[in-house]
């Protein structure tokens, strides 16, 4: 993250960390399993994490490509004036350094285990849900971006949107329990569920869900009809 807020004074974009979270999380687990005990199931967790993070690097870079830098940093940048450059090392790209640290504790905890190990129920059933979240945020993903590109009014509220107004961000906070569940298997202790907490917290209350809400509505007014009929995270039946 260090390195990437140096590109970000050259670029004069502090979008470039949304950029490089996901990579940075893929390269805490490859770390871990290189420098750890490197049991069978470290590995699954640095493929795991390796997949998701080299997916969302690729999401949100085409998706930024060309729009210049994201309106929350720049409002950041128009209010903190020349003292911007400095404080974002630690206001966006420290903090995010920060999270992703607690993020993958239960991926560096399980890599400080010994004990030989296998690939057993637990395990393979954490690696299953990791790899269902990791398929739903992605088709959610997909499906909302074929809507941006066809210019399409109104909101989006087909397909996975249609249970959720937040599809993307339930899928991510699936994957990562499911790496949780991977880790427990391989020693990680119970407390480190902070992780995947930490990472829910986030999608819903920090830059996820409780941010897109204060100003979608005022953006797509059609929103508001669809807020009302539709869960926030958790998939459900319409209620219209």
């Amino acid at each position: 993250m260090g390195s990437a807020w140096v590109l970000s004074l050259r670029l004069r974009d502090a979008s470039i960390a949304d950029v490089v979270w996901g990579p940075m999380l893929a390269a805490i687990a490859v770390l871990a399993y290189l420098i750890g005990e490197r049991p069978e199931r470290s590995l699954l967790l640095a493929v795991l994490v390796g997949l998701w993070g080299i997916r969302l690097a690729a999401h949100i870079g085409a998706r930024n490509l060309g729009h210049g830098e994201d309106r929350r940093y720049a409002a950041f940048r128009e209010r903190d004036g020349a003292s911007f450059r400095m404080r974002s090392l630690w206001s966006i790209f420290g903090i995010q350094a920060g999270l992703g640290w607690i993020v993958a504790l239960p991926v560096q905890s399980a890599a400080a285990d010994a004990t030989p190990q296998g690939i057993w129920a637990v395990a393979l059933g954490g690696a299953l849900v990791a790899l269902i979240g990791l398929a739903y945020e992605t088709a959610a993903d997909l499906q909302l971006r074929r809507f941006l590109v066809r210019g399409a009014s109104g909101v989006m509220d087909q397909g996975l949107w249609r249970f959720s107004r937040h599809p993307n961000y339930f899928g991510d906070a699936v994957f990562w329990w499911g790496v949780w569940l991977v880790a427990l298997e391989a020693g990680s202790p119970v407390w480190t569920a902070v992780g995947p907490l930490v990472m829910t917290v986030i999608l819903l209350k920090v830059s996820g869900v409780s941010l897109l809400e204060q100003t979608i509505s005022d953006r797509r007014p059609a929103y508001r009809e669809y807020a009302q009929r539709t869960n926030a995270f958790i998939p459900g039946r319409s209620r219209s």
